[in-house]
């Protein structure tokens, strides 16, 4: 009897010791990145991390210093540009074009792409498809974009920022659509603000800080992993000068100071013994803000 062979696939997306730097900054530090197909990764920084450089070394857009970008093992290259699918963060459009032109416009650039009905279906384009691109709504811009970064029929798909502007329905919606094509088998690598889309979308995320990953891992491992049970907010002016010396992480946020403890006993007794009143305290559980916070000593948009 032969003995059984197992077959790993390789990643699908990888970065091996890539290296990239500008006068005066090192913008990415010998980064390693390995992403399996089918996956959403998520990269979430602060303005001036790396992420963004780093992206568009993986899209085959900049070139690195040293090191390599890999698409299902090779170097990024002509079959990488047939299965790749990109939505950039800020995108111009041919003017005076309705959305049905501007897809077939965008469509005669490939050899492959998918059908025009097919994409109208996916991204809910019909109330809007003979409209002028000058004239959608936010919602309905991104759209269009997703629409033209899917028209090769991609393997795998890069958004930056993709819901950016949007208001939370609109956001909501847009999470549908990325549920959708992710069911599909695609590989989404996407880039955001909002942790809370980080949190909802992907399976692995990556937090990077001055051109290096500071954590990586599932959103739920991470938390568990640097995190204990819940944070306590109190009003500023509810704590103000109680708080010195306080034996517990305390991070000021949006006129509230948050206490970040795993011994809710202990720190609402040393509370009470200062003085502190609690009628006004909430209490939840810690979020990927905390984690980022925690990580990088800044706020995600900082």
């Amino acid at each position: 009897m032969h003995p059984m062979v197992r077959f790993v696939m390789a990643p699908i997306l990888e970065a091996r010791g890539i290296v990239k730097t500008y006068p005066g900054l090192t913008a990415v530090d010998h980064v390693d990145l390995a992403i399996e197909r089918g996956v959403c990764f998520g990269l979430l920084g602060p303005n001036g991390a790396g992420k963004t450089t780093l992206i568009e070394i993986m899209e085959g857009i900049k070139r690195p210093d040293s090191g390599s970008a890999l698409y299902e093992g090779a170097i990024v290259g002509t079959k990488f540009r047939r299965e790749a699918g990109i939505q950039f963060q800020a995108t111009s459009l041919q003017e005076f074009l309705t959305v049905r032109e501007t897809v077939a416009l965008f469509r005669d650039l490939y050899p492959k792409a998918m059908e025009m009905s097919d994409l109208v279906r996916l991204l809910s384009l019909e109330e809007f498809l003979d409209r002028d691109t000058r004239k959608l709504s936010g919602g309905q811009r991104q759209r269009l974009l997703m629409a033209l970064a899917l028209v090769n029929d991609p393997v795998v798909l890069f958004l930056d920022e993709p819901t950016t502007g949007l208001d939370p329905q609109a956001r909501r919606n847009f999470w549908d659509l990325i549920g959708m094509i992710k069911a599909e088998g695609r590989t989404i690598v996407l880039t955001t603000h909002y942790m809370e889309e980080a949190y909802e979308l992907c399976d692995e995320i990556a937090i990077m800080d001055r051109g290096r990953f500071i954590a990586r891992g599932t959103p739920e491992r991470l938390l568990r992993e640097h995190f204990g049970n819940v944070i306590l907010q109190f009003p500023t002016g509810d704590v103000d000068g109680r708080l010195d010396g306080f034996p517990a992480p305390l991070v000021r946020r949006n006129g509230e100071i948050e206490i970040q403890t795993n011994d809710v006993d202990r720190t609402v007794k040393l509370l009470l013994e200062r003085g502190v009143s609690l009628s006004r305290m909430k209490m939840r559980s810690w979020n990927l803000e905390d984690l980022f916070i925690a990580l990088t000593g800044k706020d995600l948009r900082g």
